[in-house]
């Protein structure tokens, strides 16, 4: 376990990086106090943000109800305890899309696939975040492709994949993207393994697995 004084530092790095408006400490944020938790980033960054907030959320994320209960916990714990590493708990994963364009992507997720915009960064823009339930997605621009369309074509190499928890709403996602003109690498099919997906392609050849349960 991290001794008092490291977690004081951690607690403070947290509310700096909330007022530099540092985007991925949000998602921490969101996960680890229940009072943000259906906030979109932006809101968080603009939300009013103290040092106590800070150390609850250090509190929480080692298992303690508040930054005293923490404090008392370590208070009572064997002098041996500081030698016991505690593992990291890794909250959340975002992929990240290589495109040419950052506001024809953020057009193309909003417009077509019911994404919005969590924040665009860049004047002119070269960096993106877009999210839709669950799903968040980040959206960096680069001059030239990264990977040999032949080959991501051939081998189905996939891009990001997201995940419905019924047979009735990947059909219904399905059917929602047909009708805004989606273009498919691959239609709403079962899979041996007892799933049912399909590929969307992006602008940019990215290829999109959305999947839900056959039944």
């Amino acid at each position: 376990m991290p001794n008092l004084e490291n977690l004081r530092k951690q607690a403070k790095l947290i509310l700096r990086w909330h007022r530099d408006r540092y985007y991925p400490v949000a998602a921490q944020i969101r996960s680890g106090l229940p009072r943000f938790s259906r906030m979109t980033d932006p809101e968080i960054l603009a939300h009013g943000f103290t040092l106590g907030d800070a150390q609850e959320l250090v509190a929480r994320q080692h298992g303690f109800a508040s930054w005293q209960a923490l404090k008392t916990g370590l208070s009572t714990m064997p002098e041996h305890a500081d030698t016991i590493s505690t593992a990291a708990v890794i909250t959340a994963a975002e992929p990240q899309l290589f495109v040419a364009d950052i506001k024809a992507s953020c057009d193309f997720f909003t417009g077509m696939l019911g994404f919005t915009i969590a924040f665009m960064y860049g004047e002119p823009p070269f960096y993106a975040q877009v999210v839709r339930d669950g799903a968040r997605i980040n959206l960096r621009c680069v001059a030239a492709p990264v990977i040999d369309p032949e080959m991501r074509d051939r081998e189905e190499l996939l891009a990001a994949s997201f995940t419905v928890a019924s047979a009735e709403e990947i059909k219904n996602l399905f059917l929602a993207f047909q009708s805004a003109g989606v273009t498919f690498f691959q239609t709403l099919r079962r899979e041996p393994w007892g799933a049912r997906d399909f590929i969307v392609r992006d602008p940019d050849g990215n290829l999109l697995l959305f999947a839900g349960p056959a039944e």
